[in-house]
């Protein structure tokens, strides 16, 4: 029998998940102790755990290696404690609503993340975020460490003047890195959980943090999942306003969250270089060749001895083997200096994959040297050629992406936006084609911008989850005098026109009428339950209408938004197709049906015929004593694998 259980309309506790791992692993380890209130509470005894485990462990003022700030153990804090919030729908600004893939959240990107954690782990492939860098100059988000999880109700000094919950940064402040370090750390400690895991994250910033951002990088993903450090070159004449040296260039830090799974994609190449591959291969198409001898560094036999060995070529026809023939010509890896040299393959590799190897006669020598065939086309896909560490293209420049918001919008509401080109590039390079991209400092959404780009050039099918808060557009500015009230504004204003005009720049090109160019708008909010709890004093003291007080649902809440915190709960992506027939939602062909209406028997059994994977109900929804009664009857006769869960 599947029993009903309350959803619980709120995101779990890291902490407690972590707490239970180790309880399970070490039992003997849980004890209790009296925190700084004198309540006493649940802990792990280090003693304890550090003899279980064996091993040195590191305690105390003992030295050893570490980054550390103050606060950083309340951002750990942060980053796994729960909060109750809601995402709630916007049809109205949103485009294509019910067909789209694309998502674009408004609000405090942490909260946004926790509430995507349940949902999107392990399913976002690639992440791109382009933070404050901390100049002196930037505002940056101000996490409330004993306030947070009721920030909605905001308290004084939650919110600044214009409504949004930045801060400014100065330079003279004596926490201007700690400041910094607390809002970066737990957004990346949650982010990592959405990465697959092939995932790569890549983050721009300068010299201000960039040598802090990539110890907290070492820390949170691992230092040995470290993949680049690009230099782009963003500004080739310097600032000259610089005291020493004029800066040309800013960072691209891109850490993996499994080196050894993730895969980096090249860049396409050149006709030029497409030029080189001037052999045909009667079934594998065109190629180059490429010398077997290893050259440059660890090239000699001692090196690698394994190697090091014979491969025979016929002299009549020049055919390759690696068995002795007689008459047949010896050829070793010799170097241009005479010293022995060795092969790039191993002796296995050259077996298998023989159909590759080609002799060439050198007749400045007069012997044979062996080469490679490099095909242009592989299994999966054209080749491409690995990306450098320096960008230098003229379109990564920071004017150029100052010009191409302008001439979409009409106007220069954005400092220094990323270009389009430079945002594909990193799509490209860390990107699958049907991949889910995630940019939570979105912008002016430049990274939705060439994502459609991207699908529109190489049919793909790429999804973005878009996250901003709706920072105020200060009064006297062009954006303000246009019209926009927050940056949400400019970035989906930005969405609009640029998938309009991806689709009409390739109108004639097949399947463009596919391209995904709309998005769902989400909003967060506080949580859609009613948070109010009464003693039994005041309980029996109230004038209240019985129905209203039974609701546990805020009466401003519509049932889209009862829906969308129910996909959250459930973990079934925000961007599910959904449908609606009569009082009832359908979610994904069915997996979920949702129904907050009045609900009687005959509807229940309607329900149940349908055998959804999941359905849920509100808590006040069954029209009489009987509904309820029969509910539980109902779908174990008709459909007793469905779970069934209340609000």
């Amino acid at each position: 029998m599947n029993k009903t259980e309350k959803l619980p309309m709120r995101t779990p506790s890291l902490a407690d998940e972590n707490f239970a791992v180790l309880a399970k692993l070490f039992p003997n380890a849980v004890t209790e102790t009296v925190d700084e209130n004198g309540a006493v509470v649940r802990a792990i005894d280090a003693d304890v755990l550090a003899q279980e485990i064996n091993t040195h462990v590191v305690s105390g003022r003992e030295e050893r290696y570490q980054f550390t700030w103050p606060d950083k153990k309340k951002s750990v804090l942060l980053a796994n404690v729960p909060i109750a919030a809601a995402l709630r729908p916007c049809r109205e600004e949103s485009v294509d609503f019910d067909n789209t893939e694309n998502l674009y959240i408004e609000g405090d990107n942490l909260d946004v993340l926790k509430l995507l954690r349940e949902t999107y782990l392990n399913r976002v492939k690639m992440i791109y975020i382009d933070p404050p860098y901390n100049t002196g100059k930037d505002f940056i988000y101000e996490d409330n460490f004993t306030e947070y999880t009721h920030k909605f109700l905001r308290p004084d000094g939650q919110y600044d003047e214009q409504d949004n919950r930045l801060t400014p940064n100065i330079d003279s402040n004596g926490r201007f890195h700690t400041n910094w370090l607390n809002m970066i750390y737990p957004r990346l400690r949650v982010a990592r959980d959405l990465l697959t895991s092939d995932g790569v994250i890549f983050i721009s910033i300068d010299n201000n943090e960039v040598k802090n951002l990539m110890k907290v990088c070492d820390e949170i993903f691992g230092e040995v999942n470290f993949v680049a450090q690009i230099s782009v070159i963003n500004n080739p004449r310097g600032r000259q306003s610089d005291t020493f040296v004029a800066t040309t260039n800013e960072f691209l830090i891109c850490y993996a969250k499994n080196v050894n799974e993730c895969r980096i994609n090249g860049q396409p190449l050149t006709e030029e270089q497409k030029a080189e591959y001037s052999y045909k291969d009667s079934e594998r198409g065109a190629y180059r060749l490429l010398g077997l001898r290893q050259r440059g560094s660890a090239s000699l036999r001692t090196d690698r001895p394994d190697m090091y060995f014979p491969i025979y070529v016929n002299p009549l026809t020049e055919e390759v083997s690696l068995e002795k023939h007689e008459e047949w010509e010896c050829v070793l890896p010799k170097k241009s200096d005479g010293r022995d040299g060795r092969w790039m393959w191993g002796k296995e590799k050259c077996i298998n994959e023989s159909y590759r190897l080609v002799a060439r006669k050198i007749e400045r020598r007069g012997e044979y040297d062996i080469f490679v065939k490099d095909f242009l086309l592989r299994i999966d896909g054209e080749r491409s050629r690995k990306f450098n560490t320096v960008w230098d293209d003229k379109e990564f420049n920071n004017q150029f992406g100052t010009t191409e918001v302008k001439a979409l919008l009409g106007g220069e509401f954005m400092s220094f936006p990323k270009s389009r080109s430079y945002i594909k590039s990193i799509c490209t390079m860390g990107s699958g084609r049907d991949s889910i991209v995630l940019d939570f400092f979105s912008g002016s959404a430049t990274t939705a911008h060439a994502l459609m780009q991207l699908n529109a050039e190489d049919g793909g099918k790429r999804k973005f989850i878009m996250v901003q808060l709706p920072e105020t557009c200060a009064e006297g500015t062009e954006a303000a005098k246009a019209g926009y009230k927050n940056i949400c504004e400019i970035g989906k204003e930005r969405i609009r026109r640029a998938g309009k005009k991806i689709k009409e720049d390739n109108k004639d090109k097949l399947g463009i009428e596919n391209l995904d160019i709309g998005f769902r708008v989400l909003k967060l909010d506080s949580s859609n339950m009613k948070d109010v709890y009464y003693t039994p004093e005041e309980y029996a003291q109230m004038n209240f209408n019985l129905e209203g007080f039974m609701d546990n649902i805020k009466p401003d809440r519509t049932e889209e938004d009862l829906l969308f915190q129910v996909m959250l709960d459930l973990g079934i992506p925000l961007s599910a197709k959904i449908t609606q027939e009569g009082k009832t939602f359908c979610v994904d062909d069915n997996y979920l049906i949702a129904c907050f209406e009045k609900v009687d028997t005959a509807l229940i059994t309607e329900i149940a015929k349908k055998k959804p994977y999941y359905a849920v109900f509100r808590d006040s929804s069954f029209i009489s004593d009987s509904a309820l009664v029969n509910f539980e009857q109902v779908f174990n006769t008709y459909s007793p694998k469905t779970i069934r869960r209340v609000l």
